[in-house]
């Protein structure tokens, strides 16, 4: 996408959520533009669903505009660019919302509905703060993303002897992050719990330190490394409360002195004689426990990860997991539970598909499944969800149901001994292809995840085409724009009232 293609995207945006004045914050993930409004009733939600660049919209602590990965990491700096430069200018009048299909305006406002309930519901103090772990992982997503592919790339030279003299330099440009994650979970941990972010880095470093082995806790010999990224998290937060204790109780002419030196001295000593043996217990708990469900649940684990992780993301636990899959790349260079997890990315697809060829003449919700299901594909299943299966209800079980044949299909290899997994978290669908890595070899590990997808596509296919619709939902949905289906029906009876799904 060009330069002046995303200043157009971004151009288009803003007049539909209110102009830069309702604007109090902008940032971006993976995949969508994060916007804080002052007033949510000025977004023009149909209207920004129309643009060609977006592939939906959610709403959370924050409005969310699905532009997709790569495109929203370059729409973005326009748009704040265009936001800045318009707060001296009065805003012009934005547009009136272009006029859409009935039948997807009824499932657009309904997946709306269920959004704001559910945001409403998720708004809970243990949401909420998990919602801030997640803040603190999502920003390292990009890095561990390209190194993970870097490494993916020197196992395949390795393995195959090419080019030998480049793999130990691969090998540096693939590690490096990892050996110091724990520096960055630890200052991004202080930065979004209000803290100072250095010092939150500072304190976290002490666990990577090469210098940690001389040290004798209580008797615990201690490794560098020990505790991760949870040791990270935790010492950080705990520098974040006591630089808060020291500003309120050091008096403002040695506040610059005596903050610093404390924040990082007191947690620091925490750290090295009690956060780092508990994290790395905890820690080793997670991988062990993991390789235990898998290899001993197999695919009935595996039915239960996919098939529950569509409601997970609804209630906003998913959010837990981003600790946890770090953990477990950190320990054992890929997370075994991300590709099990991405099958309900695949029900999902195979259910929307299902509802394209069952209502042949809804135009408009055939549309709206064309633009989204390439996103699907890739593993932004935001679209679908909210513009399709969700508001249709119904479909959003068989989703869910195609979503836990794939989980169980890969896990089923997992107990039969096949242990893979990715080796970076974000990407889904069949941008985690690049990410895959296991003990089997490439091809056998393409192999499955290629079987879990296509299973995942075929069951929520089947179970959405049997089983996703009644014959009153037929009735309701299947009209095309100039037909009204609550006038008399070709069989001379009249459709029952309009029951929600």
């Amino acid at each position: 996408m060009s330069t002046d293609k995303n200043r157009a995207t971004a151009a288009a945006i803003l007049p539909l959520v209110g102009g830069p004045d309702n604007i109090t914050s902008i940032a971006h993930c993976m995949t969508r533009l994060r916007i804080a409004l002052r007033d949510r009733s000025l977004v023009q939600d149909e209207a920004l669903r129309a643009l060609p660049a977006v592939l939906g919209v959610v709403e959370d602590d924050t409005y969310q505009i699905v532009l997709g990965p790569g495109a929203v990491a370059r729409v973005t700096p326009e748009f704040e660019a265009l936001v800045e430069e318009a707060r001296s200018a009065a805003p012009p009048a934005p547009a009136a919302p272009a006029a859409r299909t009935l039948t997807a305006d009824d499932l657009a406002a309904q997946g709306a509905a269920l959004k704001e309930a559910q945001k409403a519901r998720n708004a809970t103090p243990f949401k909420l703060f998990l919602r801030r772990i997640a803040n603190i992982f999502v920003p390292l997503i990009p890095a561990l993303i390209g190194c993970g592919i870097i490494a993916g790339l020197n196992g395949l030279l390795t393995n195959l002897g090419w080019v030998p003299a480049v793999v130990p330099a691969l090998a540096a440009i693939a590690s490096g992050f990892m050996s110091l994650i724990a520096v960055f979970v630890g200052y991004n941990t202080a930065k979004e719990f209000g803290g100072t972010p250095i010092l939150g880095g500072a304190v976290a470093a002490i666990i990577v330190f090469p210098g940690v082995a001389k040290i004798d806790a209580f008797g615990l010999e201690l490794k560098p490394g020990q505790g991760g990224v949870l040791g990270a998290l935790a010492a950080a937060l705990l520098a974040v409360y006591v630089e808060k204790w020291c500003r309120r109780w050091v008096p403002e002419a040695l506040d610059v002195l005596i903050t610093p030196t404390l924040t990082v001295l007191i947690s620091g000593l925490v750290t090295l004689f009690g956060l780092m043996y508990l994290a790395g217990e905890a820690s080793a708990a997670i991988g062990t426990f993991a390789d235990w469900l898998l290899a001993s649940g197999g695919a009935f684990a595996g039915l239960v990860l996919g098939g529950l992780f569509l409601p997970l993301v609804m209630l906003g636990l998913h959010q837990a997991l981003i600790p946890i899959h770090t953990t477990l790349i950190e320990q054992d260079g890929y997370t075994v539970l991300l590709p099990i997890l991405a099958m309900a990315g695949a029900g999902q697809v195979g259910a929307a598909i299902a509802v394209y060829y069952r209502l042949p003449h809804n135009g408009s919700l055939r549309a709206t499944i064309k633009s989204a299901l390439p996103a699907g594909f890739l593993g932004i299943g935001e679209p679908l969800i909210y513009g399709v299966s969700l508001p249709l209800g119904r479909p959003f079980v068989t989703a869910c149901i195609g979503g836990a044949a794939g989980g169980a299909f890969v896990g089923l290899f997992h107990q039969l001994g096949v242990a893979f997994g990715s080796t970076a978290i974000g990407p889904s669908g069949w941008a985690l292809f690049p990410l895959l890595d296991g003990k089997s070899g490439a091809g056998i590990t393409l192999a499955i995840y290629a079987g879990g997808l296509l299973t995942g596509y075929l069951v929520g296919f089947t179970a959405t085409y049997f089983f996703g619709f009644t014959r009153q939902m037929l009735t309701d949905l299947d009209t095309g724009p100039d037909q009204d289906p609550d006038t008399t029906t070709a069989t001379g009876t009249t459709p029952k009232e309009r029951v929600p799904a």
